[in-house]
């Protein structure tokens, strides 16, 4: 029964130009509108003192609703977060690492 439904899917998303127009433009349309939509800030980390410290500082800045992406430079003690700024903020995220441990500072938007 999964296969099938695997299938089905992938047949309609190999026709997917008709199937997308037909709820709302392209996939281009809605993925640029997507990507617009979105935000990067930088921030400063404190108390990264070893190389597993970023992980625990991205889980926890992932872990915000709205939040899409995160790099950690341990080397900078820095993070970066894509967010969608209709859905959450930097201080939020910021809060979301000091909460883990890490304190963060916005230094960009």
């Amino acid at each position: 029964m999964k296969k099938i439904l695997l299938i089905g899917l992938a047949v309609l998303a190999m026709a997917g130009g008709g199937v997308a127009f037909a709820v709302g433009g392209t996939a281009q349309d809605r993925a640029a509108t997507a990507a617009s939509a979105q935000t990067q800030t930088t921030f400063a980390i404190q108390n990264m003192t070893c190389a597993t410290c970023p992980i625990t500082v991205k889980k926890a800045m992932e872990g915000v609703a709205g939040v899409s992406a995160v790099s950690v430079d341990f080397g900078t003690k820095t993070a970066r977060a894509t967010y969608d700024p209709r859905r959450t903020n930097a201080t939020v995220i910021a809060a979301a690492s000091t909460n883990a441990g890490y304190p963060a500072r916005a230094v960009n938007n």
